[in-house]
């Protein structure tokens, strides 16, 4: 399937992404896409990869699911990084000749989930250096605050500041030499948090080093299903460290060389 962009982003949109580090799109994927991904969501669900693992936190109630590079696991995936809006979308706010997708995933919280996305930063996750690196966060069903929208700290990803990244499995610890992330949550009037209320096909773009969190899905009738990638520029390169996020595989490229290869693709220029 395939689906251009029905209108190129503004100097405005653009501006949000590159000075705020989020911008909210409306309305970018149309509801082919959205009911599409909808049924990839529920036949990984039925069959996880290898890459799928616990994100529940410790005694909560309702079911976080995620799983991540699902292009490289369920087909359907790959057409949406390859032939959606989304390849054009990250290039034109990262101000990018070339883009790579470093993986794409996706993650659901249910009616009734109590656990929460804590306050982290993508970067560090990732073996990357270089500062063209966005997440692109595609709503596949109505989101608010109080299902789980993603709220971000306007400006932190011109903060010149990395933290520790915070796993999303109760049973992994990072251990970089990096300060911790700051309590946020307990301290919110101290930040510019800000949020969107997305409709199906909505989507944002943040930077990789902008700050960002999400409240459980407190709704008993309200799945919370995202479709998620993750973009790189011309001036990312490949960073492998200790302690990062796991990989499907090794990418088998040289440290400081760029991401292409067959596992982080590049997509434009086709």
């Amino acid at each position: 399937m395939t689906s251009a962009m029905y209108r190129d982003l503004t100097t405005e949109e653009i501006r949000q992404f590159q000075e705020d580090g989020v911008v909210c799109l409306r309305g970018f994927f149309n509801m082919n896409w959205v009911e599409r991904l909808r049924d990839l969501i529920e036949e990984d669900m039925a069959n996880p990869s290898g890459m799928v693992k616990s994100i529940d936190a410790k005694d909560a109630k309702g079911f976080f699911f995620g799983d991540t590079f699902v292009c490289h696991h369920i087909d359907g995936f790959r057409d949406a990084v390859f032939n959606s809006p989304a390849p054009e979308i990250a290039a034109s706010v990262l101000k990018a000749s070339k883009v790579n997708l470093l993986f794409d995933q996706i993650l659901v919280k249910e009616p009734d989930t109590s656990t929460p996305t804590p306050w982290h930063q993508d970067y560090t996750y990732w073996p990357v250096a270089g500062d063209q690196v966005a997440t692109l966060w595609l709503a596949l069903d109505p989101v608010t605050f109080d299902s789980g929208a993603v709220e971000y700290i306007r400006g932190s990803h011109r903060w010149g500041l990395k933290y520790l990244a915070i796993s999303f499995d109760p049973d992994q610890k990072y251990e970089e030499d990096l300060p911790e992330m700051p309590d946020v949550e307990g301290n919110r009037d101290d930040y510019d948090i800000v949020s969107f209320e997305l409709m199906p096909g909505d989507c944002t773009l943040h930077h990789a080093m902008t700050l960002h969190g999400a409240q459980p899905n407190r709704l008993a009738n309200v799945r919370r299903r995202a479709y998620i990638q993750r973009w790189t520029g011309d001036d990312v390169t490949y960073n492998p460290r200790p302690n990062l996020q796991k990989m499907l595989r090794d990418p088998m490229i040289a440290a400081g060389a760029p991401l292409d290869s067959d596992l982080f693709p590049r997509v434009l220029p086709r």
